[in-house]
C-alpha cells in the first residue's frame, strides 16, 4: 500500500491513514489500547465509529475525484500486553453502509 494522507478531517469525521492498494483506495482506523480494562482495540470501532468513517470517505473520494474507485475499510488494532504489542491488520473490516 502507499499512503495517500494522514489525518485527514472533515466536518464528517477523521481518518487516520488513506492509502491505494492497487487499484482500491484504503481508508484505515488505527486503534490502540495499552491496558485491557476498556477491551480490546478492535472493539473500539464501534457501529456509531465505522459511520463517521464512511461519511468522512465519502468526503474524501468526492474531494479528489475518487467516488468510482473500490474504497475498502482497514482497522489495524494495537493491543499491548506483557510481552509487548499485539498487531492486529483486518483488510476489509467494514463496508461503507
Amino acid at each position: 500500500m502507499r499512503v495517500l494522507e494522514r489525518n485527514f478531517r472533515s466536518r464528517g469525521g477523521e481518518i487516520d491513514v488513506i492509502a491505494r492498494d492497487r487499484d482500491t483506495v484504503v481508508f484505515v482506523e488505527v486503534k490502540e489500547r495499552t491496558s485491557g480494562s476498556h477491551g480490546r482495540a478492535i472493539e473500539a470501532v464501534t457501529p456509531l465509529k465505522r459511520h463517521r468513517l464512511a461519511r468522512a470517505a465519502r468526503v474524501y473520494a468526492a474531494k479528489h475525484g475518487l467516488l468510482e474507485s473500490p474504497l475498502r475499510f482497514d482497522v489495524v488494532a494495537i493491543d499491548w500486553g506483557p510481552d509487548g504489542p499485539q498487531l492486529r491488520h483486518e483488510a476489509g473490516a467494514f463496508g461503507a453502509e
